[in-house]
Parts: structure tokens; sequence; C-alpha cells
């Protein structure tokens, strides 16, 4: 299934770090940030997730959940989440289903090696389910502000 905004967000099941079970269509009547990221404890994944922390409350006034999401096991993230004090759930997708059906896992370089990993991205989903917005490669630095103003201008 292509990604495309003005469609049906695909849906997923995964682990969330308290060992739930979790899929999208539990959200339906909010809001959803949905954000990959590459590695938990990492200096840009860190900065990242306390930016979201930082603005959960102006997210929740608008109706919408936060939602992480990378390939580390859930008891990293439990250990991420404790460690940065993240009100919203980390979900593991470890065998990377979600990053690829958002189209999100893709071949990455670094110092030379090549490598199959996230590409930062976040995407906002309607209370329908339907993929309203999206932001791929994203730079961390005023991001979180970019998708809540977003939500703000669109809701």
């Amino acid at each position: 299934m292509a990604l495309e905004i003005g469609k049906k967000a695909p849906d997923f099941e995964l682990q969330s770090d308290t060992g739930e079970t979790v899929k999208l269509a539990d959200f339906a009547g909010k809001y959803v940030v949905l954000y990959f990221y590459p590695k938990d404890m990492t200096p840009g994944c860190t900065d990242e997730a306390c930016d979201f922390r930082d603005q959960h409350k102006s997210f929740e006034e608008l109706d919408a959940v936060i939602i992480g999401v990378s390939p580390d096991p859930e008891e990293r993230h439990q250990k991420f989440r404790e460690k940065h004090d993240l009100p919203f759930l980390l979900l593991a997708d470890t065998d990377h289903k979600a990053a690829e059906a958002y189209d999100v896992w893709k071949l990455k370089k670094n110092f030379g090696k090549e490598y199959m990993g996230i590409e930062r991205s976040t995407f906002i989903i309607d209370k329908e389910g339907i993929l309203i917005k999206e932001w791929r490669k994203v730079k961390v630095k005023g991001h979180v502000e970019e998708a809540l103003n977003y939500i703000k201008e669109n809701a």
C-alpha cells in the first residue's frame, strides 16, 4: 500500500514499553503524532523525545497523542522513557514492519558504512485515521513546534 496524504494511514500492531499491544486503530477519535526515530539513548533521538515531552500538554489540549516508534526492544524503551520522564508511548518495531509500511526503513550511510535503519520522520494522522501531514528526514531543532503548529492550524 502506497503512503499518501489524504488516504487511510497504515495500521500496525506493536508492543509498547509498558508491555501492551498497541494498534493505530486504538486511537480513533484523536489526532496521532506518529514519529519514527533511529535509536533510544542517542543525542538526536533524546533531544527529539524531550522536545515532545516538553510540549506533551499542548498536544493533549489539541486532542492529540504522541507515539514514538523505533526498532529498539521494549526493555530499552522502558529505560529511555524512565530516564527522560517521557509521558507518551514508545513502540518497539523490532522487525521494522511499521517502518516499512510508512516507508521510513531506508539504506543509510555513516562513516562509509551502509546499513538499513530508520529515516527520522513524523506523521500526523487525523481522528478518522487519515494521513494528513508528513515530514521526512526531520531535523530535530524546531520540529516539535512545527508539528504542534500544524495541528493548531488544521485541527
